[in-house]
């Protein structure tokens, strides 16, 4: 197997940590998959203020963060999953969504659930591709 096709676990100080059994993001070949990202703010740990429109900024933040810590970015985003608290705030929601898919957005599911961690309004979770930086015929 060549080096690009084996897992990595993807750290950075630019998303909140952990908190629990968990990777923030994971390289799987080209592929980078996001845990669940909430609008929590990675200094403080705490959920943003602001309600569900700056919740969606700064979940839509972590994730890019944590994408630009594998060496991709939000162009290369071909599918997000965003869970709703309540599924009435899906339009405030896709109005800050749509500001970072402004060209080829990815595919998306939305749901409402049940409860989210910490009581927050939004979780979103991507996942992207990693442009390959290895040598094709090494490549497969």
């Amino acid at each position: 197997m060549c080096k690009c096709c084996e897992k990595k676990v993807i750290k950075t100080d630019q998303a909140p940590k952990a908190i629990g059994p968990y990777s923030v993001g994971v390289q799987g070949g080209h592929l980078i998959f996001t845990a669940g990202q909430l609008g929590l703010d990675p200094l403080s740990n705490a959920i943003v203020e602001g309600g569900i429109e700056a919740e969606t900024r700064q979940a839509l933040i972590n994730i890019s963060n944590i994408l630009k810590a594998a060496g991709s970015d939000m162009s290369l985003v071909v599918k997000t999953t965003v869970f709703l608290r309540d599924i009435n705030d899906f339009a405030k929601m896709n109005e800050i969504y749509a500001t970072f898919f402004t060209e080829n957005p990815p595919a998306r599911s939305a749901v409402q659930v049940a409860a989210l961690p910490r009581n927050a309004a939004v979780e979103i979770e991507a996942v992207a591709i990693i442009p390959c930086n290895c040598n094709a015929d090494d490549c497969h």
